[in-house]
Formats: C-alpha cells, sequence, structure tokens
C-alpha cells in the first residue's frame, strides 16, 4: 500500500500506537527514499499500464528521474484449486516494461527504494521478478553520458 500511495503522492497516515511498532513498521513508515516519491515538489500524476500479472505505476520526479512501480496483483489463488494455494504463493512472477511505453530511451540507473540499494542499469526495457501479491518499488535515473 505504501508503495502505491507513494506513487500517487497521497497523503500518509499512520493508525496505530507508535510506542508499540515493531522493527518491521518503523523501517516501513520511515523509508526516506520511498517517502521522497510521495513528497516529491513535481506532484506529477502517475500513470498505470496494465499486465499479464498485474500493474505498472509510474511517476516523472522532480530530479528528471521515474520512479516506477511493478505490481503483482495477479493471480488470485482462491480461483484456483487449493492443494495449490503455497506454491502459487511462493513463486515469483516476472513483470516487463518497455522503458517507450513510459517515454523514456536511453540508459537508466535503477535503484530499489525498499532496499535502497543500486540494482543495475536499464535500457530499452525493464523487468523484474515480483511476489504473489508484491511489489517492486525502483527509481530510474537517467545516466548521463
Amino acid at each position: 500500500h505504501v508503495s502505491l500511495w507513494s506513487l500517487l503522492s497521497a497523503p500518509l497516515l499512520i493508525g496505530c500506537d507508535m510506542n508499540a511498532m515493531d522493527d518491521f513498521t518503523l523501517n516501513l513508515l520511515t523509508n526516506d527514499e520511498v517517502l521522497a516519491v510521495n513528497q516529491d515538489p513535481l506532484v506529477k500524476p502517475a500513470g498505470k499500464i496494465l499486465t499479464e500479472n498485474g500493474q505498472i505505476w509510474y511517476k516523472e520526479l522532480e530530479d528528471g528521474a521515474v520512479a516506477v512501480g511493478l505490481f503483482n496483483i495477479d493471480p488470485y489463488f482462491i480461483l484456483w484449486d487449493k492443494s495449490k494455494e503455497e506454491a502459487i504463493q511462493q513463486q515469483l512472477y516476472t513483470l516487463k516494461l518497455d522503458l517507450k511505453q513510459i517515454g523514456l530511451t536511453g540508459e537508466y540507473k535503477v535503484r530499489d527504494l525498499w532496499r535502497q540499494t543500486d540494482i543495475g542499469h536499464a535500457k530499452g526495457s525493464l523487468s523484474a521478478k515480483v511476489p504473489y501479491h508484491g511489489v517492486q518499488l525502483l527509481k530510474l535515473t537517467p545516466v548521463n553520458k
């Protein structure tokens, strides 16, 4: 949810006892790179592309980069044979994006915003393995040559 809310520049509210938050929740709510996407001063509206296994949301940022969220929203295992439930939930699904679909050409440095690590470069296309009902929130920064 926080990934999508950040791409949409939605207000971020919490409704829990802050004194009782565990480390996971605290890290979720204080990741400065994810919060920067939410608070980006350009406040461009996000776009959405439907893919085979999910949705790709993207938003231009003031620094010339683009935030991209690859969301796996399919398949819904409730429609499947329940004996395959665990296997379906453990599977990674590949989501692919042709960068031209979001108006990008050239080479881009790719950063995983949740893990706060650079994960390589993309030119022409981008793909990521995303867990069942998971998300990869990435920042694509142009490589200046």
